[in-house]
């Protein structure tokens, strides 16, 4: 069993994206890919050149044997992903094409393989020999199975002394009230290192509204590093030991906002675990989080760091956003020429 930098767990589907405009019902043409919150980042993580591990239980299906191929092909380890014997369905989704907004994304995964997972399929060794574990809310929404499993795996990574990162992805159709989300999540979020929730997400879990307020809440409660989603405008961020707003970077064309964050978490991790400043690693997570919206697939526009590198020398020579600082930018360029 090899070392790994990070791991992360939970549900990957197969999405069944629409290669035409309009409404699902009247669309004939889809185009099947991976989709998957903790996947995407393992994948933009393995891109980056870590090390990285994916854990999740898949159907005993064709749409099982996709996902673990994929995911296989992008480098990251499925040494631990379990087969299901009982059944159980591999989940799928269909999404459709926008040309402007959010496209309509519709679920097919209640009593998924990957919802079954319980506390006596957790692989100890596994996780303890990985440095980092990346969490996110929606697995404790899918089962009481999973939100057991979610807990102890937190628990575990640190006794262990690892560090954790924790994005909230609420997904409110998911749970049966959001007083129930927003207890779970919380608490969840209070254990973590490092929390990432979008604006909207940070006021509904602590009824506060200003950025600062929301990162108080949590680094009260012992986390170190909060980090809010800002869309366009950026990301606040706030530590013990600094705090500011890392700008946005200019988007030519939004193709599809799905994976957004999970770009942005790829980018943030991916910086803290390269030893970057917290300022530094919001722009990375940032810059990624551009690409991302750039591209039609949940990880088609996860970089690989020559393609970062090349992004963010191309946002420099363009100086395409004026509140894009170059000093920003040139600091982390460099990391990618030490």
């Amino acid at each position: 069993m090899k070392a790994l930098d990070a791991v992360t767990f939970g549900e990957s589907m197969a999405m069944f994206y629409a290669k035409e405009v309009g409404e699902l019902h009247q669309v004939n043409t889809f185009q099947k890919a991976l989709a998957g919150a903790e996947s995407n980042v393992a994948v933009g993580l393995s891109r980056l050149g870590f090390e990285v591990g994916w854990m999740s239980k898949v159907g005993a299906d064709s749409l099982g044997t996709f996902i673990l191929e994929e995911l296989q092909k992008e480098g990251v380890d499925i040494e631990a992903v379990i087969r299901s014997n009982d059944g159980a369905k591999t989940g799928i989704l269909l999404k459709s094409k926008v040309t402007d907004g959010d496209p309509d994304v519709t679920y097919y995964r209640k009593g998924s393989a990957a919802s079954t997972m319980n506390l006596s399929d957790f692989p100890m060794d596994y996780f303890k020999q990985a440095g980092h574990l990346h969490m996110t809310g929606i697995p404790p929404a899918l089962s009481s199975e999973m939100r057991a499993f979610s807990f102890h795996a937190l628990q575990m990574m640190k006794e262990w002394g690892k560090t954790i990162s924790f994005d909230p992805n609420l997904r409110l159709q998911l749970w049966e009230e959001e007083e129930e989300m927003i207890h779970t999540v919380n608490q969840l979020a209070f254990q973590v290192d490092w929390f990432f929730p979008g604006l909207a997400e940070g006021q509904r879990l602590t009824g506060f509204q200003e950025p600062e307020q929301i990162a108080d809440v949590y680094l009260q409660k012992g986390v170190k590093l909060v980090v809010i989603k800002l869309g366009a405008e950026g990301a606040y961020f706030k530590s013990a030991t600094s705090q500011g707003v890392a700008k946005g970077f200019q988007v030519e064309q939004v193709v599809d906002t799905v994976g957004a964050g999970d770009g942005f978490a790829v980018g943030v991790i991916s910086a803290m675990l390269d030893g970057l400043s917290d300022e530094e690693s919001v722009t990375r997570g940032n810059a990624i989080g551009a690409l991302a919206v750039m591209s039609p697939g949940d990880k088609d526009g996860l970089p690989t760091r020559e393609e970062l590198k090349a992004f963010l020398q191309q946002t420099k020579r363009d100086n395409r956003r004026e509140h894009v600082k170059g000093d920003e930018i040139d600091g982390e360029i460099s990391k990618f020429e030490r």
